[in-house]
């Protein structure tokens, strides 16, 4: 093969993920954006300014004139959307660290279970997956409620003297996000972990190091890059949840995607409610670019060694 034939391969093969990314992220994007700067307005479709097509450069013109930032004025003036933005933000910052706390332990037992029980093991895993995500977050509702199956067993062993009120608290939002995302922290923390070579483990061992210490110098630091996916892979998309706070939480449970369902289904406010889709967008871009620096950055330490 040529290299002006290679070239042309090589970029045909770079092609589709550009394509994809244009078309159902940038080109969304872009429309959700253009409808945040736009203001509301009782018709078909419930928003101005339209852009006429046949209208030419005038057209034009009095489309990007009538643009403006009136939603994201609202949005930073309101106090309600800031109390929103923040308590999306600390249910999915304690959750992710919860995640990590309960998924750490629990990939590296997975990871170090011998090879034959594996599949199995991580199976136990991906099985709440053929399940639907509703149905599953409704079972809770049946667990969690006063007369539900915790507290009937927290009762039957006499730990409790009445049964507790956890359903439609912010309890019962973090278990639900918990429990709905382990899987996400799991898997990626599992495959590093796998992946790891035996003979830095047996080596520390050798050295005197006792298990848990091995552990905490050497398996826990090499694992940096799997607990990293995996708080992100968890992070960011409890941060626009709607179905757990809105089944598990209580209505002054505050979180972005019950803000954005409500205004645009209830209050039909397309505008504000892409402002919020824009606004959960602009959150979750930090802990993206975070994680990818601290790709490049174990990346350089790998290569510095």
């Amino acid at each position: 093969m040529s290299g002006r034939s290679r070239f042309s391969f090589d970029r045909l093969i770079r092609l589709p993920p550009f394509v994809w990314l244009g078309a159902f992220f940038l080109l969304p994007f872009a429309i959700t954006l253009k409808i945040s700067l736009s203001e509301p307005a009782t018709a078909i479709p419930p928003y101005l300014p339209v852009l006429d097509w046949r209208g030419g450069l005038d057209g034009w013109s009095s489309f990007l004139e009538a643009l403006n930032l009136d939603n994201y004025a609202t949005l930073y003036a309101d106090p309600f959307y800031r109390d929103a933005a923040l308590g999306s933000l600390g249910y999915a910052a304690l959750a992710s660290l919860i995640l990590v706390a309960v998924g750490t332990p629990l990939a590296y037992a997975l990871s170090r279970a011998p090879a034959r029980w594996q599949p199995l093991l991580l199976a136990l895993v991906i099985v709440p997956f053929w399940t639907s995500f509703l149905i599953r977050i409704y079972a809770w509702i049946a667990i969690l409620k006063p007369e539900g199956l915790l507290n009937l067993v927290l009762l039957r062993l006499g730990l409790i003297a009445r049964p507790l009120t956890i359903l439609n608290t912010d309890a019962a939002v973090i278990i639900g996000l918990v429990y709905a995302y382990l899987p996400f922290m799991v898997l990626p923390l599992y495959a590093v972990m796998n992946r790891l070579d035996p003979t830095l483990r047996d080596a520390a061992a050798d050295l005197g190091a006792s298990p848990t210490r091995v552990f905490w110098s050497v398996t826990l630091p090499l694992s940096l890059p799997g607990i990293a996916a995996g708080a992100a892979l968890c992070f960011i998309p409890m941060v626009g949840e709607f179905i757990i706070p809105d089944l598990l939480g209580s209505s002054e449970t505050l979180m972005l995607g019950r803000v954005l369902w409500t205004e645009f289904f209830s209050n039909r406010d397309w505008p504000l409610a892409s402002a919020v889709a824009v606004l959960i967008l602009a959150i979750v871009i930090v802990p993206v670019v975070l994680f990818r620096d601290s790709l490049r950055v174990g990346e350089g330490t790998g290569e510095g060694r």
